[in-house]
């Protein structure tokens, strides 16, 4: 049965690794030939990833654990682990670029993630008393937010606020946005960049470079703590895995980042929003009863 399920997931992700490679296909195709001596579904995963982030901005990384869990065959607790690696360093990868341009908020950047750094550590210190399927179960619920704002993401936009929040409440939210990250592994730009907008007041591009730099800052500060979760669990990084995947992933999110203006945006979102649905509802379908 768990084989079965594990099939119907490695489908889904698939289908959508197909969507998002197939438009780059023709100009990329060099990028499979790296590192054949890993699972070319993996590489798949890796591209997918980086290029989702360099097509949308956010979103993309919350693909990292299914891909590490249904593609890599690795634990829950591992590929969280993994994650947080691989979506800080790419995270850091696309920064660069932002920071050469001087579109980084660094004021927000300590008021936010100084908070979310904290928060993270906090929830990987939490992860050591959950189980690994709780955790997955938690992922799946948050995936199915992250379709939500992917699918409402316009609206969103257009409610911000041009009354500045208080501090504290900037500070409370990287402080949850942390947790959340910390516990299941993924960056939450799909609820920083909305945050940043809104309690913040920067611009939509602003927001995006600056949530690349805390979704960096966090990621790492949850990995430091992760490692001795591990270690407590007799578990250990993958790291052949999870160092293809983050330059792949950075490949990917360059080039991503090239071709942004010639893809329908708002379309892409919209099917990658769908699919993030159907998967976080599979995937939470199949891990409550394991709770029961």
């Amino acid at each position: 049965m768990l084989r079965s399920n594990r099939n119907i997931i490695k489908g889904l992700i698939i289908l959508m690794l197909v969507v998002l490679t197939v438009q780059t296909v023709n100009t990329n195709s060099q990028l499979m030939m790296l590192i054949m001596d890993l699972d070319i579904l993996v590489l798949l995963g890796a591209c997918a990833i980086g290029l989702s982030l360099g097509l949308m901005g956010s979103g993309g990384s919350i693909l990292s654990v299914p891909v590490l869990v249904y593609l890599a065959d690795q634990p829950e607790k591992v590929a969280i682990a993994g994650s947080l690696v691989i979506v800080g360093s790419i995270a850091l990868f696309g920064s660069l670029s932002c920071m050469r341009q001087k579109l980084v908020g660094w004021g927000t950047v300590w008021m936010f993630g100084i908070p979310s750094m904290i928060g993270t550590y906090g929830g990987a210190w939490l992860s050591a008393y959950l189980s690994g399927i709780t955790q997955l179960a938690i992922f799946a619920g948050v995936m199915l937010l992250a379709s939500y704002f992917m699918l409402r993401q316009k609206k969103i936009i257009e409610e911000v606020s041009e009354h500045e929040r208080h501090i504290s409440k900037i500070m409370a939210d990287g402080l949850v946005v942390g947790m959340i990250t910390g516990i299941v592994g993924v960056g939450g730009g799909f609820l920083i960049v909305p945050a940043l907008v809104l309690l913040c007041g920067l611009a939509m591009r602003v927001a995006i470079a600056t949530s690349l730099v805390i979704i960096a800052l966090k990621s790492f500060s949850g990995f430091v703590k992760y490692l001795d979760v591990l270690e407590q669990t007799g578990l250990a990084i993958d790291w052949q895995v999870v160092v293809v995947m983050i330059i792949v992933g950075g490949l990917g999110s360059a080039l991503g980042n090239k071709i942004a203006d010639k893809v329908p945006h708002a379309k892409l979102k919209k099917m990658f929003g769908v699919f993030l649905t159907i998967m976080g509802i599979y995937i939470l379908a199949n891990s409550v009863p394991q709770l029961l």
